[in-house]
């Protein structure tokens, strides 16, 4: 299909684009790889009359450490992430999913600022940020930061205003004995998670989990942050048994939707999976390090 009529507007700067998003106001949408964006336009299940290409806006393509946190520019493509040896060596929760997002085409030209912004439940990185406690960076007459597990409201609905755009991904460095995974089950490259798990772990001196954080990915219709699972594993253990109680606990909190890919209970059952292989391989990553 044809997307409906639209201006297109190609800004220099960052003022430009905003200007452009507050004249426009809800008739006016963002436009970085376009890998969500367009598909939906060509198949109108959405339309917008003005689309904002920011991909011309210089500072917004970068991977730095500052502050105590690993910064990502959200124009950042996925292939950037996927080569970058800070990614492989310090979060391989990341280093696992990126790998996994659709195919190289798609890697090439994605942004992990769309992935993360775009709302849709089935996107990989939403479930990793809540995972690393990340926070999101708004810029619209002014700056503000969103917690990661705070943004996503409702299906294809986060905080971001219409007149904002998201600048910057902020994930704090993790500390010593921490470890992260991710896991997913699709059935074709290319495809959507028919179920997935983000989780990310610190160990205390004595082996025991100091911290855990877990959220899924295809779970409902935001990412699933299993808080209770989380709370669950601290200060336990990371035996077999405690490890596969807390997946346990996640999985209970996933609300899937059937269709093609599997039904609720298929789905529900492969989130446990995915949590409790998550889990394992996290504490292995956290104990070597």
């Amino acid at each position: 299909m044809i997307p409906a009529a639209f201006d297109y507007h190609q800004p220099g700067t960052l003022a430009e684009a905003l200007k452009l998003l507050k004249e426009h106001g809800n008739e006016a949408k963002v436009l970085s790889g376009g890998m969500s964006l367009l598909p939906m336009l060509k198949l109108r299940l959405a339309s917008f009359e003005h689309l904002v290409d920011i991909n011309r806006v210089p500072g917004l393509d970068y991977i730095k450490e500052k502050g105590g946190n690993l910064c990502i520019g959200a124009m950042t493509r996925q292939a950037t992430l996927e080569r970058s040896d800070v990614i492989k060596s310090k979060f391989p929760i990341l280093a696992d999913a990126v790998p996994l997002i659709a195919d190289p085409l798609v890697r090439n030209r994605g942004t992990i600022g769309g992935n993360v912004a775009n709302g849709d439940p089935g996107n990989d990185q939403p479930a990793i940020m809540i995972a690393l406690g990340a926070t999101y960076v708004a810029q619209g007459s002014k700056e503000r930061t969103v917690a990661a597990n705070q943004f996503y409201k409702g299906l294809y609905d986060t905080a971001l205003a219409r007149n904002e755009i998201l600048t910057e991904i902020r994930i704090p460095m993790p500390p010593a004995r921490s470890g992260g995974a991710y896991t997913k089950l699709k059935r074709k490259t290319g495809d959507f998670a028919v179920a997935a798990a983000a989780v990310q772990v610190t160990l205390g001196k004595n082996g025991a989990i100091e911290s855990a954080r877990i959220a899924l990915t295809n779970a409902g219709l935001t990412p699933v942050e299993a808080v209770d699972a989380g709370k669950y594993l601290s200060g336990k253990m990371p035996d077999d048994k405690t490890l596969m109680e807390a997946a346990k606990m996640a999985a209970a909190k996933s609300s899937p939707s059937a269709d093609v890919r599997g039904s609720v209970e298929y789905k529900k059952e492969m989130a446990r999976v995915l949590t409790a292989r998550a889990l394992k391989s996290a504490v292995q990553r956290a104990g070597a390090n």
